[in-house]
C-alpha cells in the first residue's frame, strides 16, 4: 500500500510539473478577457492534449531516439517566443488582430504548444502497464485544472491592466519561450 501511495505522489508531482507550463502560459493568455464558458473549454482541450500527446509518445517511444525531446523543447520555445513577441507588439497597434483567439483553432494550438513536453515525457516513460495509464490520465486532469486556475486568475486581473495586460501576457509567453530555447 505504501509503495502505491508513494508511486501516486511521484506521479502527481510529475503531472504538476508538466501542468505548470499550462498554468504559466494561461496567465499570459487569460489576460485577453476570456469568458468563463471558453475558459472551461480551453481547460478541457489542454487536458485532452496532455493525455493524447504522452500516449503518442509512448507509442512512438520504441522507434524514436531520446534526442527528439530536445527538439520538441526547442520547437516549443521558438513558437512560444514568437507568439509572445507578436502579442507584445500587437498591444501598440490601434487595430489589432490577436495571435491567440479563444475561438476556432486557437485553443488547439495553445494546447499543442503546452503539451509538447508531455510528448517527450511519454517517449521517456516507455510502454508500461496500468501505472502508465493512470499517469497519463493524471497528466490530463492536473493540466486541465492548472489551466483553469491560470485563466481564472488572469481574468480577474485583466480589467486592471488593459492594453498593458496584453504586453505583460506577451512578455510572459516570450520569456517562457526564451527559457525553453536556452535552458
Amino acid at each position: 500500500m505504501e509503495k502505491g501511495l508513494t508511486a501516486f505522489v511521484s506521479m502527481f508531482f510529475m503531472a504538476s510539473a508538466l501542468g505548470m507550463d499550462a498554468f504559466s502560459m494561461s496567465l499570459g493568455i487569460g489576460l485577453k478577457k476570456i469568458r468563463w464558458k471558453r475558459i472551461l473549454s480551453i481547460g478541457l482541450i489542454v487536458g485532452a492534449f496532455h493525455i493524447i500527446m504522452p500516449f503518442f509518445g509512448l507509442l512512438l517511444g520504441k522507434f524514436i531516439s531520446i534526442q527528439i525531446g530536445e527538439w520538441t523543447t526547442l520547437l516549443s520555445g521558438i513558437l512560444l517566443f514568437l507568439i509572445g513577441a507578436h502579442m507584445f507588439f500587437q498591444a501598440f497597434q490601434i487595430e489589432r488582430n490577436h495571435v491567440f483567439s479563444p475561438n476556432g483553432i486557437g485553443p488547439f494550438l495553445f494546447a499543442f504548444t503546452v503539451s509538447l513536453d508531455s510528448f517527450s515525457v511519454g517517449l521517456s516513460l516507455g510502454i508500461r502497464e496500468v501505472e502508465t495509464l493512470i499517469m497519463i490520465i493524471l497528466f490530463g486532469v492536473t493540466s486541465m485544472c492548472l489551466t483553469w486556475l491560470g485563466l481564472a486568475i488572469a481574468r480577474k486581473v485583466t480589467g486592471y491592466l488593459g492594453k498593458y495586460g496584453e504586453m505583460f501576457g506577451g512578455s510572459i509567453l516570450a520569456a517562457f519561450g526564451l527559457f525553453f530555447i536556452f535552458h
